[in-house]
């Protein structure tokens, strides 16, 4: 029988969705600083209990936090420099001395140039090697963090390029390489060890404190990892890869609303009979360490448990892909019996095939629906307030939809007419509010709002554009821009929706 026991029904929630990233803060992107702080306090004045973020993984090719180069580590960007003054591992002037990019958005050129520079500086300076705190840290997380660090080493080293154009005898993690490398590459591999001892120490201060004024932090995991990544460099077993390491088939979803020719993602997929095998082994150790670091972990793209999307390597598109079998309980019985007492969200939108929904079904994990995707005139549309059900989070909008200005200002006439009715308000400016009004009014046990939708943002603080790269992931929050006014706005209608 699946494991249920970690998804019994919650009480009436509400949270807000931000990512890190988007924090304010002095030096080009959000970190886990005094405005991390600040925003749970904020959190705590509206009566919201969630805060969900992206992954917070190592972003490579496009800046996606869903293309990390670790399923385990921590993005170094957001290692907060003005704690490590306080620490006297830097000086404000150092800092204060680089370009991290001019405006409110995030400038991922200005902090590559810069910002391992820094931490260098704070890396060189530091007393932490021998410590009881880093020596525990880097026993506890060794199954990961060895072959990450030495990873990273190794991407320095040869110039940024990926690993399988890297010489032959490490590109395949040839042991007697990896020790000739660890051993050249000592230093360097100890830098990136020393990063995510911080970043991980940051980040425990920052849970803490949520946790302590009964916050819970929304963790994301991507289904999938980046084929430029430590997990597929040090354990190409477990993928669909041939005798020379070149993915065999890749990850994307068919075409729908957000892409015509389909969404070609790229990712090397699992090899489930591998995986099983080994007792799903390496998805227990990524489940068991999520559930360390947050309190509900939302799998991303979670339909891919049940039934995957395989599209041929050499494809440039995903039109020409074929569903396939996941692993379904399998994977799920597995994955319960890792995470204690988190729970989990599973991202079930797009292509939702009978299988799906048994699997849901089955495992008692919540799913999700967008209220954008509600409003095309079909009074039966699952993602309508009124077809929701107790178990599950319900959004104004995900990372990858406009804002609610941005929708409704984009709407067709024939849709905004049925949204106006729906939401009982005459005049296009008020759906916005209305919306979100809905959404707490439902019989969901949990909404989530974007930060972008409860300061009523336009289409221009949007996250990310599906099928694009150059221009996501930069939107930030400007100080002072979450109100106590608008605290006391989320809480009038937290109090009133009994959430």
């Amino acid at each position: 029988m699946p494991n249920t026991a970690n998804n019994k029904q919650p009480k009436r929630s509400s949270g807000i969705l931000l990512p890190i990233s988007s924090l304010p803060s002095d030096y080009g992107i959000g970190t886990f600083g005094n405005q991390a702080f600040q925003f749970i306090d904020f959190l705590k004045n509206a009566r919201q209990k969630y805060w969900q973020i992206l992954p917070i993984g190592p972003t490579s090719f496009g800046d996606s936090p869903y293309q990390s180069f670790s399923a385990f580590a921590g993005n170094p960007y957001f290692i907060d420099l003005n704690i490590l003054i306080n620490e006297e591992l830097i000086m404000k002037t150092e800092a204060d001395a680089f370009d991290w990019g001019g405006g409110n958005e995030v400038d991922y050129s200005a902090l590559f140039e810069s910002r391992y520079t820094i931490l260098r500086t704070a890396y060189h300076r530091s007393k932490h090697s021998g410590t009881e705190e880093y020596e525990k840290f880097c026993t506890e997380n060794e199954y990961w963090l060895k072959d990450y660090s030495l990873y990273m080493a190794l991407k320095f080293h040869f110039d940024q390029q990926p690993w399988w154009l890297w010489p032959d005898d490490i590109r395949v993690y040839q042991a007697a390489a990896v020790r000739k490398y660890t051993e050249e590459l000592k230093a360097e591999t100890e830098f990136w060890k020393f990063l995510q001892f911080k970043f991980f120490e940051q980040w425990k201060r920052i849970k803490d404190y949520a946790n302590q004024n009964d916050i819970r932090i929304i963790g994301d995991i991507p289904i999938y990892v980046a084929l430029d990544s430590a997990d597929v460099w040090s354990h190409s077993e477990l993928f669909q890869l041939d005798a020379q390491r070149r993915p065999v088939k890749v990850s994307g979803v068919p075409p729908d609303a957000f892409s015509k020719e389909g969404q070609l993602w790229g990712n090397p997929l699992y090899d489930w009979d591998a995986m099983e095998r080994q007792g799903f082994d390496w998805w227990k150790k990524r489940m068991e360490y999520s559930a360390k670091i947050y309190d509900k972990i939302r799998i991303d793209h979670f339909i891919g448990v049940a039934q995957y999307y395989a599209i041929p390597a050499e494809e440039t598109t995903a039109i020409s892909g074929n569903w396939q079998k996941g692993p379904g309980l399998k994977l799920t019985n597995a994955i319960n019996s890792s995470i204690g007492k988190s729970r989990i969200i599973a991202e079930d939108l797009g292509v939702v095939a009978p299988e799906v929904k048994k699997l849901l079904k089955k495992t008692g994990y919540p799913g999700m629906k967008v209220l954008q995707f509600a409003f095309e005139g079909n009074p039966q549309n699952e993602h309508l307030p009124c077809h929701y059900t107790n178990n599950m989070v319900v959004y104004s909008g995900t990372h990858d939809n406009n804002t609610l200005v941005g929708f409704f200002d984009g709407l067709k006439r024939k849709h905004l007419k049925f949204a106006k009715e729906y939401l009982h308000v005459r005049k296009k400016k008020e759906l916005p509010q209305a919306a979100i009004r809905a959404l707490y009014a439902s019989v969901a046990d949990t909404v989530i709002l974007q930060a972008q939708d409860i300061l009523m943002l336009p289409g221009s603080a949007r996250m990310n554009f599906p099928s694009t790269i150059g221009t996501n992931w930069r939107w930030r929050l400007k100080k002072n821009q979450l109100t106590e006014d608008l605290a006391k706005e989320l809480e009038r209608l937290t109090i009133v929706y009994d959430r």
